[in-house]
């Protein structure tokens, strides 16, 4: 016996059911999912199970008139089969009276075939059908439940079949009043198949009433909507049913369910059923209710956020109010627990939408009002008027301009006042954030006006534009900037035209600044600043009566240093081209001059060629200069020595590399050779100890990190001249220490 409700794994129904506004309170399972032929029941679990319940039925001899019926309630489970339908799973109900069988009230429920198994021995059929039309007419589903079979000889594993087919839960009646007086017996049976390897389990359960047929359904139906009514089914029955006039029977006019369209009128709905041994009626007096009208949320409304209360009111509803909803974005409701048809809004901070949830009755559809709308304005604040405070002087050329910022709501006007006490609106109405005061003469206040919705409105902080009848101060600097080069000074020409004092800023570069003191107007400096780096010199200048400073800025700039470099002294020979360079830090010192001109295609570019064919010269040394646009200039130096050979490669026969800065490396002389091969040196042994194709490297007397003695060396040397011509040198070498 079941008495807490479960769920059936293949069905999916409750395991004790509630059909047709009756609730059962218990339920029986009867049969299993094992077999005879199930390998794993056989060797796990080889108990029996429950196949069959009998009750015994003592009926009240009663009067004549009184009716006697029971009704029961069965779901069950089968597996196919597929078998003949006498051969297949299945559940019973049995009706005797001592030892008569009450055919008419003992049906049986199977999984129907189309009976085309073949025999193969023993009585059994194998391979039939199932006809899956009639058993979906006969209320069964296939479960999406697979099933492990371990059907078969030495079936270990098991097989998953999807065999499996369900009924939930349905009612049957039987009449009992011919039996009055007497006692009579119901039996019900679940049992797997006769060939003894497919199985059958259901659930049955008795409704606790002995009376008559009862229709089950609503007493009080919607207009126009669609209302279901059913008794209990009799086996074999037929069925009869009657509706008030207007009503229209949808479904199952035949059956012991139908579904009906209510019409506008109250009336009986009556069911008449009929089988070989029972004739039962019932009738249930349905009044009809008008169909739900939501109606409509009025009470849309602007308020301001804080402490505020809106009312909203539903009318022209047909029903009664359910709850009531809100949303803030239209989309996402939540519940407010009211049934009322009216309700307060308080101390809202955002626009929210307000409807009712409207039933008339519970046969009715729910049905949800129009929405109203309360508005929530912020709250105005007029935020900063800036700035706060200017002062004009006389003759000074200002237009103040005041600007509104952080403020909410829109701007409603401007306010003035010449006393900070009386105000007067602008006129005509001014509404922009910023205001140009225009020429000042005389000192006035000023304000804003903000309103937000439906808020009150804001004032915002008030805004001074304080006059000064004292002129403001003047000067110019002449001129208002200079370029000078490094340690150079500049020259400042100042006049004062109105004022009684004045500053300097970088006083320590500054020299002819005066005592700070203006004797009388004009009053002129010249000012000497001689700055290292680019700066600012910066004027003030004040005239007593007046807040307002005078500020002129000279802006100086100093070009650093600038550095030349034409490379190092070299040598050549007679007609060799010579390309000297020239490098510099600043890129503005693009105007280069070298002095002579001795032997240079151009004395003007960085970069001029040198040819020399005087068989005098002997040394001849360059000065190149690098000068800006401004006259800032740098300059080098740079010797060139002109032998009268051919090119070759010149090695000194001896070095001291004792550190004291004189022959300490020993390196060759190329002359008038453009590319260095090799310059190798060994030792008397015919190591080599260093080897470089480096102009300008040389040895310094150390063969891995030791210092070598007093010996003698033989060096080997190649290159190529400015010809194209291999050259080739060798002879000996005296380290002396």
């Amino acid at each position: 016996m079941i008495t807490s409700a479960g769920t059936d794994p293949y069905g999916g129904f409750t395991t004790i059911p509630a059909i047709n506004g009756y609730s059962y309170n218990y339920s029986i399972q009867l049969g299993s999912t094992a077999n005879s032929h199930d390998y794993n029941s056989q060797q796990s679990n080889p108990g029996g199970f429950t196949s069959s319940v009998t009750y015994t039925i003592n009926v009240p001899a009663g009067s004549t008139t009184d009716a006697y019926t029971m009704t029961y309630a069965y779901a069950m489970v089968l597996e196919n089969g597929t078998h003949n339908s006498n051969e297949q799973p299945l559940f019973k109900a049995t009706l005797s009276t001592g030892d008569s069988v009450i055919t008419c009230a003992s049906p049986s429920y199977y999984l129907p075939t189309l009976n085309n198994g073949t025999n193969t021995g023993g009585g059994s059929t194998q391979g039939a059908t199932l006809d899956t039309a009639k058993a979906i007419a006969n209320g069964f589903t296939n479960s999406a439940v697979p099933f492990l079979s371990y059907s078969g000889t030495n079936n270990v594993n098991g097989t998953w079949l999807y065999d499996v087919w369900t009924k939930g839960w349905t009612e049957v009646t039987f009449d009992l009043a011919p039996y009055r007086g007497k006692q009579v017996t119901l039996t019900f049976e679940a049992d797997n198949c006769a060939a003894g390897a497919h199985f059958a389990y259901a659930y049955i359960a008795l409704r606790n009433t002995c009376a008559g047929l009862e229709i089950s359904g609503e007493t009080a139906a919607c207009i126009n909507s669609t209302v279901t009514y059913s008794v209990p089914a009799l086996a074999g029955a037929t069925y009869n049913w009657e509706v008030p006039a207007g009503w229209t029977i949808v479904s199952g006019a035949n059956t012991n369910i139908i579904t009906a369209t209510i019409g506008a009128t109250d009336g009986n709905v009556i069911n008449h059923e009929v089988n070989g041994c029972a004739d039962l009626r019932d009738t249930i007096a349905v009044t009809t209710t008008p169909a739900t009208v939501p109606g409509q949320v009025k009470g849309d409304t602007a308020i301001c956020s804080g402490i505020n209360r809106a009312t909203l009111t539903l009318s022209g509803e047909t029903g009664n109010v359910l709850k009531w909803l809100s949303s803030t974005d239209g989309v996402n409701w939540q519940e407010i627990a009211i049934t009322a048809d009216n309700y307060t809004a308080q101390d809202l901070t955002t626009t929210t939408h307000y409807l009712a949830v409207v039933q008339n009755g519970r046969s009715c559809s729910i049905d949800t009002s129009s929405a109203a709308t309360v508005i929530v304005d912020a709250k105005a604040d007029a935020g900063e008027l800036e700035p706060g405070n200017t002062n004009v002087c006389a003759g000074q050329a200002i237009s103040p301009t005041l600007t509104l910022t952080n403020y909410t709501g829109a701007v409603v006007n401007w306010q003035l006042s010449y006393d900070s006490v009386s105000w007067a609106d602008f006129s005509p109405v001014y509404q922009d954030t910023s205001y140009n005061t225009g020429n000042v003469t005389q000192t006035i206040f000023y304000r804003t006006i903000v309103k937000s919705g439906v808020c009150p409105l804001d004032t915002s902080n008030v805004a001074v534009t304080h006059f000064f009848n004292a002129n403001m101060p003047a000067a110019t600097i002449d001129p208002d900037s200079a370029i000078i080069c490094y340690g150079k000074p500049a020259i400042l020409n100042t006049t004062i035209t109105a004022g009684t004092s004045y500053t300097w800023s970088n006083t320590a570069i500054l020299t002819g600044t005066g005592d700070g003191v203006i004797p009388s107007l004009p009053y002129t400096m010249r000012t000497t600043a001689t700055p290292l780096v680019t700066t600012d010199v910066v004027l003030s200048v004040y005239n007593t009566g007046c807040p307002n400073e005078f500020r002129d800025t000279f802006h100086i700039e100093v070009t650093l240093p600038i550095i030349v470099d034409a490379g190092n002294d070299t040598s050549v020979v007679i007609n060799q081209p010579l390309q000297l360079t020239t490098t510099v830090n600043n890129r503005d010192a693009n105007l280069f001059k070298w002095t002579p001109a001795t032997g240079l295609n151009h004395d003007n570019i960085y970069n001029p060629v040198a040819t020399y064919i005087a068989n005098t010269l002997e040394y001849i040394t360059y000065i190149v200069s690098a000068t800006t646009a401004a006259g800032c200039a740098g300059y080098d130096t740079v010797t060139v020595r002109v032998f009268k050979t051919g090119a070759n490669i010149f090695v000194p026969s001896a070095f001291t590399p004792n550190g004291d800065g004189h022959n300490d490396v020993i390196r060759p002389v190329l002359v008038g050779i453009g590319q260095l091969n090799f310059f190798r040196i060994y030792n008397r042994w015919g190591q080599l100890v260093f080897s470089t194709n480096q102009v300008g490297k040389g040895w310094d007397g150390n063969v891995g990190g030791n210092r070598q003695s007093t010996e003698n060396f033989v060096y080997m040397v190649q290159g190529v001249d400015y010809n194209g011509k291999v050259v080739n040198q060798k002879g000996n070498i005296i380290l002396i220490r």
